[in-house]
């Protein structure tokens, strides 16, 4: 397995096996705590080998620095078939949070679980707007 794409961004959309992304970031800037981001996405791209085939449970954790959960956690199943004369298979995965809420300025990340293995995360920071 090899993680083709894992962003934080404004907006992504998958069609017939295209990931489209818009506005990828690492900060949030907010004026007052606390902080609502109104709208963002969590885009993530996989691809699997064709031995891979089969289900694979994913989780996906936003923590604090302290390893506070920012929202509840995200579980799904990915189910990866080969069509015929295939050598890999690629799974999107599109994420939308609404309303994503923030107690505190400072560092945030996004913890990525498959198989009951944590495969990497992806840090960013919330900031005070500067003056």
């Amino acid at each position: 397995m090899n993680i083709e794409a894992f962003l934080l961004c404004d907006a992504a959309t998958e069609q017939q096996g295209k990931l489209n992304v818009l506005g990828a970031f690492d900060t949030i800037y907010a004026k007052q705590l606390p902080a609502i981001h109104p709208a963002c996405a969590i885009a993530l791209r996989i691809r699997f080998e064709i031995s891979e085939e089969g289900d694979h449970p994913v989780k996906i954790l936003v923590i604090d620095e302290d390893a506070r959960p920012v929202v509840p956690k995200l579980e799904g199943n990915v189910n990866v078939k080969a069509g015929e004369g295939m050598n890999s298979i690629i799974t999107n995965l599109v994420l939308n949070i609404q309303r994503l809420k923030f107690e505190k300025y400072g560092q945030y990340r996004i913890d990525l679980t498959i198989d009951n293995q944590t495969i990497t995360d992806l840090p960013f920071t919330v900031r005070e707007i500067p003056n």
